[in-house]
């Protein structure tokens, strides 16, 4: 199971909304955007998309850390 869920999007697509799978913790995107800079989710990143800080997964070849 992916350790991060998406449990929002926009129409166009866009991630607003995240569960983590084994803390059970909601975030927006905002607040994941902060928790990656902290160091607190390794194996994602943050890209700017649209003039927004974005979370995205890290390129890899493992599905468990890919957004879900």
């Amino acid at each position: 199971m992916a350790r991060i869920k998406v449990t929002s999007q926009t129409k166009s697509g866009r991630n607003t909304a995240f569960h983590d799978n084994h803390t059970g913790k909601n975030m927006t995107r905002t607040q994941f955007v902060d928790e990656i800079k902290a160091g607190n989710y390794n194996n994602y990143t943050v890209k700017n998309i649209g003039n927004k800080p974005t979370p995205v997964s890290k390129p890899d070849s493992s599905k468990n850390n890919n957004l879900g």
